[in-house]
């Protein structure tokens, strides 16, 4: 065996040492020795520049992070959906802004955060497509859904109506009571047939100013339109004329199967120069654009009050229309039947009969005033009442004898 203890290293010989042994404790000997030490840092490394730029790296990645964070906990707000259990409307004025309608709609709590519905606009790239209007916020509707709804423009739509047959002075009347319209009303009254009759479909803001000159410029269209494609002999002077006898038929009847063949009888009767005899201008006359109260019928002393409507007294066409009359009843006149006729009275059903001539026209009234007299008794048996007669009483036309003239009285011949 090789001893010696200046050998190579091989298994079993120490290593030569430069300096004596020195013995060590048990408790020495198990105490762990030092590791290598790190090696020393570099200067650069412990330089300002390096250790800012470190600082400012990992705050840029923390920031980056928590924006990642935030960005996906709001897009999941602003899309989820919406704390309003009931949904409402929501009205967006003109020249609104982003930041305006998401506070306003944070404090009507249909989203949950103004500043979340906000960023979720612009990043969607809406700051600027967000339109004025009503509209209708459906219950749990996410920020996202109201992004759309608003930038649609769907709005709330309202609708106004003015029947055909009110008086300039009714529909003006329905316009000021619509409390979706605003603004004020015309500062004048514009003329008597010259408002259309038409539904019209409004936002809320909409002024009854734009009604009122929608309302005319329709009606101004439609009266021309109509005027251009009349027949070539009717006896009327001009447009105004045109309006003023739509405006009777159209308080005449509003059976559409019957317009043109009362036009036909009013017609008629001016080619003869025969008087109109129409109710509705009795009624004109008495109450003008107001219109006639309900339980006030026309009385016998009223066919001969002289007013500049009343044609029973007048020749010709009253002075202006009695009302807005609608499309159907300007075509009546406009284009009406051929017949002789001259007279109608009511038949008792909501419809007329007619006649051409006056004694046919008096078997008509007849048979009508037979049908009320047999109506009124069966109403009086019904009830049990009786009461005296006072024959000199000033009685509603429609159950009056007739008072002169060239037929009956009453519409063309018998008051209704």
């Amino acid at each position: 065996m090789n001893t010696n203890p200046a050998g190579n290293g091989e298994f079993g010989q120490r290593p030569a040492t430069s300096g004596p042994i020195v013995p060590k404790t048990a408790s020495e000997a198990l105490r762990p020795e030092a590791g290598t030490p790190p090696p020393k840092r570099s200067r650069a490394s412990r330089s300002q520049v390096v250790v800012f730029m470190n600082f400012v790296i990992s705050s840029v990645m923390l920031m980056v992070l928590a924006a990642g964070v935030a960005v996906y906990f709001g897009k999941q707000e602003f899309t989820e959906p919406g704390p309003s259990a009931n949904g409402d409307t929501f009205l967006v004025k003109p020249n609104t802004g982003v930041q305006d309608i998401a506070d306003q709609l944070e404090r009507r709590g249909l989203i949950s955060d103004a500043r979340i519905f906000r960023l979720g606009v612009r990043a969607f790239g809406n700051d600027s497509a967000l339109k004025a209007g009503e509209y209708e916020i459906k219950p749990r509707a996410s920020m996202r859904d109201i992004m759309e709804l608003l930038k649609s423009g769907k709005s709330v739509m309202y609708s106004l109506t003015i029947p055909e047959g009110l008086t300039v002075e009714q529909a003006l009347q329905r316009i000021a009571d619509e409390t979706a319209l605003s603004g004020d009303m015309p500062a004048t009254t514009p003329p008597e047939g010259s408002l259309a009759t038409d539904t019209l479909r409004f936002t809320r803001g909409a002024t009854r100013q734009q009604m009122v000159d929608k309302l005319l410029a329709d009606q101004k269209k439609l009266v021309d339109d109509v005027w251009q494609r009349r027949a070539p002999d009717l006896p009327l002077a001009n447009i105004e004329e045109f309006v003023t006898l739509a405006s009777i038929v159209e308080k005449e009847t509003g059976k559409g199967d019957e317009r043109s063949r009362v036009a036909a009888v009013f017609l008629n009767r001016l080619a003869k120069g025969m008087r109109l005899q129409s109710d509705p201008t009795i009624i004109y006359g008495l109450f003008g654009g107001k219109g006639k109260p309900a339980d006030r019928p026309i009385y016998q002393s009223d066919i001969q009050k002289q007013t500049p409507y009343n044609t029973y007294v007048i020749n010709g066409l009253p002075p202006t229309p009695i009302a807005n009359p609608g499309r159907a009843a300007l075509e009546a006149v406009a284009n009406p039947s051929k017949t002789d006729d001259l007279y109608f009275v009511a038949d008792g059903t909501g419809g007329h009969v007619f006649a051409a001539t006056l004694d046919e026209h008096n078997e008509n009234v007849a048979r009508y005033r037979a049908l009320q007299k047999k109506q009124a008794d069966e109403a009086a048996k019904a009830a049990n009442t009786t009461g005296a007669d006072d024959s000199n009483a000033d009685k509603p036309a429609d159950s009056a004898p007739a008072e002169g003239g060239d037929d009956s009285g009453g519409d063309a011949g018998a008051a209704q």
